[in-house]
């Protein structure tokens, strides 16, 4: 496979950067934290990003989509790392949109996947239940009821879960708490009776929310899937989220690398650049070789989701163990190399380091993801 991009992909790549430059630049984010947004993003950039196609540009042409393909959404994710862009795009159509995708009913997929292109749906997907990611951990009971299944249990670390129209909530039917036997997806409204909805703020300003069901009544036909068999649909959903966040980390790697190169060409000390200083410049070459490996393995990945799908699970956990070392390495160096001012608000290095730290701990942080690469490789 060849690591570089097409005509076609590099357009949409400037394209992405000379849009979110100009409406979504970093400033935006402090702005909505400032001012506490109730949203947490903004409904009119969301609309913007809707009409130029962005939130379908990975489903496929027979329900209304571009079918690009995940390259083409990665792309535009990594430009979206680059200015911290804040909208539900991975929540909706990356988790939600794939759910839908994999697992729904021809039905669905024709209502659904139309109004998430259309702006006029927005998802979040309801999984963790503990404080680190553990997928098959469910306790989340829906039990059969005469009219469909009674839901009750609660999730945390919801992603614009207190914004999204529907929510996909991962149930256990059967089985016991940590069997991947037994699991089920189920659409929910978000304001349905017996749903109680707090929002969190994470310390990236980013939104998730504390989603509590008591008595939670859905039909049948809420079921996304087969009863019991969901998990082999979440795992696929999960690694294509994995790979996605790993192409928005690239961006905020890249941004942090060159705003400390510039910076290191510009401060001064003992009357000569800093940049100067041997031991900076072997620091920054360490950076410069793990973002090059980042590269080529998150271009690897996002190309797996549409044409090597067998090697997606192994593709998805070096990809995500690979961003969460190096994006955390690369904030870290970024934060010492300006000194004391790096520690503080009035640069956006803290805003970095901040989203660093929250998407390291989404859909599984290094440790999980070396340790399931292991396995897989029969380790």
């Amino acid at each position: 496979m060849a690591l570089v991009l097409n005509e076609e992909q590099r357009i949409l790549k400037d394209s992405a950067k000379e849009f979110l430059q100009s409406n979504a630049p970093i400033e935006a984010l402090r702005k909505l934290r400032n001012e506490k947004d109730a949203i947490g993003y903004s409904p009119e950039l969301w609309q913007q990003i809707v009409e130029l196609g962005w939130t379908a540009v990975t489903i496929p042409e027979q329900y209304g989509g571009l079918e690009f393909g995940y390259l083409g959404l990665g792309l535009i994710l990594e430009e979206m790392g680059h200015t911290l862009a804040a909208s539900p795009i991975f929540s909706t159509v990356v988790l939600g949109g794939s759910a839908i995708e994999l697992a729904g009913s021809q039905e669905q997929k024709d209502t659904l996947l139309a109004q998430i292109i259309g702006g006029e749906l927005t998802l979040a997907l309801a999984l963790e239940e503990k404080t680190r990611h553990d997928p098959t951990a469910i306790a989340l009971t829906a039990e059969k009821t005469a009219s469909g299944y009674c839901l009750n249990g609660s999730k945390t670390f919801v992603l614009d879960g207190h914004t999204a129209d529907q929510l996909i909530v991962v149930a256990r039917t059967s089985g016991e708490t940590n069997d991947q036997e037994g699991i089920t997806l189920f659409l929910v409204d978000r304001e349905a009776k017996g749903i109680n909805c707090t929002r969190t703020i994470m310390l990236d300003s980013r939104n998730a929310a504390r989603i509590e069901l008591n008595n939670v009544e859905v039909a049948e036909t809420a079921v996304l899937g087969e009863v019991d068999n969901g998990f082999s649909v979440l795992e696929q959903v999960m690694d294509r989220g994995r790979i996605a966040l790993a192409a928005e980390m690239l961006g905020g790697c890249l941004e942090m690398f060159h705003r400390t190169l510039d910076y290191l060409k510009e401060r001064e000390q003992f009357g000569v650049k800093i940049g100067s200083f041997q031991a900076l410049k072997h620091r920054c070459s360490i950076m410069f070789t793990e973002i090059e490996l980042c590269k080529s393995v998150v271009l690897e990945a996002l190309t797996a989701v549409d044409e090597k799908p067998e090697e997606l699970p192994k593709l998805a956990s070096l990809a995500k163990a690979r961003l969460c070392d190096t994006f955390q390495l690369v904030t870290n160096e970024a934060t010492q190399m300006h000194g004391g001012i790096g520690v503080t608000d009035e640069l956006d290095v803290g805003l970095f380091l901040k989203r660093a730290r929250a998407a390291m701990q989404i859909l599984g942080d290094a440790a999980f993801h070396r340790d399931r690469y292991a396995s897989l490789q029969g380790y």
